[in-house]
């Protein structure tokens, strides 16, 4: 069950789990605020140790409130567009041809047909980015299979609104979110690595915290990098 404590214009949602330590987060994009307490934590402690960090807290939030946001693409000439974490822009082209994306330097062709519209446009897009994850995607994940002595079942790419990954242990299957195309190729291995990790261990717990730090030390910069980058213009759902 989860409780509530309200700080002020504040709300934090509280859960407990068998964890060892209390993990207090602040999630894009609108900054909501979650507090993860080991299972014996009272809500009176644990509502002082969110007091305590208020003033992160409300840094955190500023910090969200501040960041980039893509306005809508319309997928029209000269607008801009991000691949691997570099800005292109647009070039529409019209063809009677089955539609397709193009590089150029740092120009990205779209080839469609006379009269689509957005939305088709959109559909072109999102299926080349699919293409170009499915190529990047499989070697990564084999390399660190080897490191982490893990199967990795099988993978998915959609789009994703409050993830840029997901995993489930049980089947052996990771999800990344379509969106992660946009970002430097680094940040893609970093998701990749983290929920590879939740196959040895499901929860974010400090044993989880143990062995990405072993094999991937520099995942706090990671994370800080990906959440500072510009959000889709997508309405998110917490």
């Amino acid at each position: 069950m989860t409780e509530k404590i309200e700080l002020g214009e504040i709300s934090i949602a509280v859960t407990r789990k068998g964890i060892k330590n209390v993990h207090l987060s602040v999630h894009p994009p609108h900054g909501r605020v979650t507090l993860v307490a080991p299972t014996a934590t009272r809500l009176e402690v644990a509502r002082a140790y969110a007091i305590s960090k208020l003033g992160w807290i409300r840094e955190q939030r500023q910090k969200l409130a501040a960041q980039a946001r893509e306005t809508p693409r319309k997928f029209v000439n000269r607008e801009s567009h991000f691949l691997w974490g570099r800005r292109h822009l647009l070039t529409v082209v019209h063809a009677d041809c089955k539609p397709y994306v193009s590089l150029d330097h740092r120009r990205m062709i779209l080839t469609v047909r006379p009269g689509s519209n957005a939305a088709k446009r959109a559909d072109v897009m999102h299926e080349w980015h699919k293409t170009l994850l499915h190529k990047q995607v499989p070697p990564v994940i084999e390399r660190w299979e080897q490191r982490l002595k893990v199967d990795v079942r099988g993978y998915f790419l959609q789009r994703m609104k409050t993830k840029w990954g997901s995993c489930n242990h049980r089947a052996g299957h990771i999800r990344l979110n379509t969106e992660l195309v946009k970002k430097p190729k680094d940040l893609l291995e970093y998701v990749i690595v983290h929920e590879m990790v939740h196959l040895i261990e499901p929860t974010h717990s400090d044993r989880f915290i143990s062995i990405l730090e072993e094999h991937y030390p520099t995942w706090r910069e990671a994370r800080a990098e990906l959440n500072e980058l510009p959000l889709t213009a997508e309405a998110w759902n917490e």
